[in-house]
C-alpha cells in the first residue's frame, strides 16, 4: 500500500468549532437557527483544509457579523457516532466578552439564524441542545480556572 492509499483509508471524523461569548454581565451569547428547535452558540463545521480556530473565526463573522480575534481553546469534546450521526470532534474557543457597542453591531445571516440573545447560564442550558449545554458549562469552568478541558461524550477525561 502506498502513502496515498494509506491516508485515503484512514477513518474520517467531522469537526466543528464554536465560540463561547459572554456579555459584560457574564451572560452567554446564544443564537436560534431557522432549521432546528434548540439554540446554539456561534460556530459551525470545520471545512476541508481549514483549522478549527480559523473555522471558528469565519463562522463567528458569518453568523453574527463580528470579525474579532478569539481566545484560547477552552474545551475539546469527542462525540461518538450516534445513529446516523457520525463521530465528531467539537472545539469550543473563548470568544471573550462582547461590549454593548459590539452587541448593537451584531447582524444575523437571513435564512440561517432567526434571533440572538444573551442568556444567564441556567436559561441558556434550558434552550441549548443538552450536549452543547454541558460543553458550555465545562467551558465556563475552564475559562474561570485558566484551563483547557477534554471531554468524551460529555464527561471530562483526566
Amino acid at each position: 500500500m502506498n502513502e496515498a492509499e494509506f491516508f485515503a483509508n484512514l477513518p474520517k471524523k467531522r469537526m466543528a468549532a464554536a465560540a463561547l461569548m459572554l456579555s459584560e454581565r457574564g451572560e452567554v451569547l446564544i443564537v436560534k437557527p431557522t432549521y432546528r428547535d434548540d439554540w446554539l452558540v456561534p460556530g459551525g463545521t470545520v471545512e476541508a483544509g481549514e483549522s478549527p480556530y480559523a473555522a471558528c473565526q469565519r463562522e463567528v463573522a458569518e453568523e453574527i457579523g463580528l470579525d474579532r480575534p478569539l481566545g484560547r481553546l477552552l474545551c475539546l469534546e469527542y462525540r461518538p457516532a450516534e445513529g446516523t450521526i457520525t463521530e465528531a470532534l467539537q472545539f469550543l474557543f473563548d470568544g471573550g466578552t462582547i461590549s454593548a457597542a459590539e452587541a448593537r453591531a451584531i447582524m444575523l445571516p437571513p435564512g440561517e439564524l432567526a434571533v440572538w440573545r444573551f442568556a444567564p447560564l441556567t436559561e441558556a442550558m434550558a434552550l441549548l441542545n443538552p450536549k452543547l449545554g454541558r460543553r458550555i458549562a465545562f467551558a465556563l469552568r475552564a475559562r474561570e480556572h485558566g484551563e483547557t478541558l477534554y471531554l468524551e461524550d460529555g464527561r471530562p477525561v483526566p
